[in-house]
């Protein structure tokens, strides 16, 4: 059995580290901003989030952009009962 890497909780994110997740590939034919807004929402935590969201937005980007199925991240984030209503609430004072 492979060793995996030990979970660490509340532990501080720099500035480096979340604002590298604006520059994530995303896989063919996913619109780059959402694909960012997705990935993000699913390894930060709300605080995080809210301090990557003003620098995505400070540059220009798309906080509307769809996924393949039409959906935008609130949509989705929506979807979540257990993480969403932080997430939304970060969301909602971008709007």
């Amino acid at each position: 059995m492979a060793l995996s890497q030990p979970a660490t909780f509340n532990e501080e994110w720099s500035d480096e580290r979340v604002f590298a997740y604006l520059n994530q590939l995303p896989p063919t034919g996913v619109n780059a901003d959402f694909h960012v807004l997705y990935h993000a929402f699913k390894h930060m935590r709300p605080n995080d989030y809210e301090r990557l969201l003003t620098k995505f937005l400070a540059d220009g980007r798309d906080l509307n952009a769809t996924n393949p199925e039409g959906q935008r991240i609130h949509d989705v984030i929506a979807q979540f009962p257990r993480q969403k209503d932080g997430f939304l609430e970060v969301l909602a004072k971008f709007a």
